[in-house]
């Protein structure tokens, strides 16, 4: 989730909307310009301050709004991961921000613990996931049942990843796939 030299606010943020939230962002409008990277005031800008630039533009802010607070959560992880409290041009990471439901944090561990305090979200993303995987298939409207039984039945276990499982296999758009849905995934497991 991040380039190869720097870190990417905005792939990790859609990465934690999409894998851990459960709520992926459009895909980018065509001809999105490259970040400014002048400096400001005789200092390279944040990237923060440079990412500021797509909130401030009405057409890329109802994205970038939800996006980039997340991915600032991390940027205390360089490009390779490893921890670090200020950026390349030695300027202190803010990682702060605000979660899509309002919940303010002040890094990765207040994001972190954010979530955690409601693990239904994460949990239905990670039933919808493997469910996607099991079917072969994408989760259509007529799954959802299945889904939100599944996810009610972890919470009575502790959120057990094994009960995820479990329900899953025993769910009714497992044990009842179209014979169309099971082609499909022969074709695309021989395609591989």
């Amino acid at each position: 989730t991040s380039h190869a030299i720097r870190t990417s606010p905005v792939n990790r943020g859609k990465w934690i909307l999409d894998n851990i939230l459960g709520t992926p962002p459009p895909d980018p409008p065509a001809n999105v310009p490259a970040l400014d990277d002048r400096k400001t005031q005789a200092k390279v800008a944040t990237l923060r301050e440079r990412m500021s630039a797509h909130r401030a533009n009405p057409a890329c802010a109802s994205c970038h709004n939800i996006i980039d607070p997340t991915g600032f959560a991390l940027e205390n992880f360089d490009a390779v991961g490893r921890w670090r409290v200020v950026d390349e041009s030695s300027n202190t990471i803010d990682a702060g921000g605000v979660l899509p439901d309002g919940t303010p944090f002040a890094g990765v561990t207040d994001m972190i613990a954010a979530l955690v305090r409601r693990p239904e979200r994460f949990v239905t993303t990670v039933t919808e996931k493997l469910l996607t995987y099991a079917l072969g298939r994408g989760v259509e409207h007529y799954d959802m049942p299945a889904v939100r039984r599944i996810v009610s039945e972890a919470a009575e276990d502790d959120f057990r990843f094994q009960t995820i499982v479990v329900n899953i296999v025993n769910s009714y758009p497992f044990r009842y796939r179209r014979a169309a849905d099971a082609g499909v995934a022969t074709a695309v497991a021989a395609a591989r």
